[in-house]
């Protein structure tokens, strides 16, 4: 059953402007691994992880730096949690995420929707 969606879209060029401009926002938003990216890459990723606080609700518990966009074997994009953030999902009896994200032609964009296995009272 799905419980949320969420869709975010970022201008690549402004949030190119904001890293630039607050050199720690890369600390504050993305995991070790996410660092290295290249912008547009980075700025899919927040839509995915601005996407998915929407499709919980909220911000409650969630970390940005607990939220890791990894591709699958086939390139799929796919959430690893962590921490509060993975406690907070499990807590509202979501037991699938999905994601797609794009960028193209100066914007990156996010869908999520999130699933329950059963309807959350």
């Amino acid at each position: 059953m799905i419980v949320g969606i969420g869709v975010d879209l970022v201008d690549v060029p402004r949030f190119e402007e904001h890293l630039e401009r607050t050199p720690r926002l890369r600390e504050r938003l993305f995991s070790p691994a996410e660092r290295p990216l290249k912008t547009r890459s980075l700025a899919a990723r927040y839509a995915a992880k601005e996407a998915l606080i929407k499709a919980l609700g909220g911000s409650d518990g969630v970390h940005w730096t607990e939220i890791e966009i990894a591709p699958e074997p086939s390139g799929r994009p796919w959430f690893r949690l962590t921490g509060s953030t993975a406690e907070v999902v499990a807590a509202r009896g979501i037991t699938t995420v999905h994601l797609s994200m794009s960028h193209d032609a100066g914007f990156a964009t996010a869908y999520v929707v999130a699933e329950a296995a059963e309807a959350i009272a």
